[in-house]
């Protein structure tokens, strides 16, 4: 009696925390979500300009390429990324087993005589499983970013290769855009008008981020995050 008493309680305070989590996990989303906050930029830190020096017709650090392209080779220097990325990746798993297994075996004769209890065979055996499987999943992933973002010439590599580093804010009505890029760049894939697309940056980190009402909208209420987690008991 004590031991099925016991088992009436712990199936009542279920059913109660069931109940209230369910309440909680509806009511999750008046909860307002925490700000995000965009990714930390490193600061990118220039070199002292060349201190200027007297002349007539040369002067450090201000020299002028007469016949060449004005694009961006040296530490300052300001160059246009077009972004042009995509992605797109898609997968499909599909997985079935089948298992059958029968065993029947029949009760001996002794004299012609089966072996009974009570007119009941005893030694007779028969067996019959089966089990099944069937799983199937599938994901489906795909990502589009357009647009420009002028960037400035952080280092120049030993090959002549330039670092570059550049941050676009934009506040809207409703909330802020932020883009950061950072990457190397090879001089010889900078086109006539000083621009470059963002597929031909090496070690390229490119980031898309924001905060404000829109951003807020599309965040997950903390009750919920956490039955989605590994530590939802369900």
């Amino acid at each position: 009696m004590i031991t099925l008493a016991r088992g009436l309680v712990a199936v009542l305070r279920f059913s109660i925390g069931t109940v209230v989590g369910g309440v909680l996990l509806a009511g999750c989303g008046a909860f307002p979500a925490k700000p995000h906050k965009p990714d930390p930029v490193v600061a990118r830190v220039l070199p002292a300009p060349t201190p200027r020096t007297d002349g007539a017709i040369y002067q450090a650090g201000q020299q002028m390429e007469l016949f060449a392209d004005l694009k961006a080779r040296r530490i300052g220097d300001i160059l246009t990324i077009k972004l042009n990325e995509s992605t797109a990746a898609s997968k499909n798993a599909v997985t079935k087993t089948t298992k059958t297994t029968t065993v029947a075996d029949s009760a001996p004769t002794i004299f012609g005589q089966s072996m009974t209890v009570r007119g009941r065979p005893i030694l007779s055996t028969t067996l019959n499983g089966a089990n099944a499987f069937d799983g199937e999943g599938a994901s489906t992933q795909s990502n589009s970013l357009a647009g420009s973002l002028t960037v400035t010439v952080t280092d120049v590599q030993a090959n002549g290769n330039l670092v570059v580093q550049g941050d676009k804010t934009l506040k809207l009505n409703q909330g802020e855009e932020f883009v950061h890029i950072a990457g190397v760049i090879r001089p010889a894939d900078i086109a006539t008008d000083n621009t470059v697309t963002s597929d031909k940056i090496a070690d390229a980190r490119i980031s898309y981020s924001g905060k404000g009402v829109t951003d807020s909208s599309n965040r997950m209420g903390w009750l919920a995050r956490f039955f989605n987690s590994a530590y939802a008991p369900f």
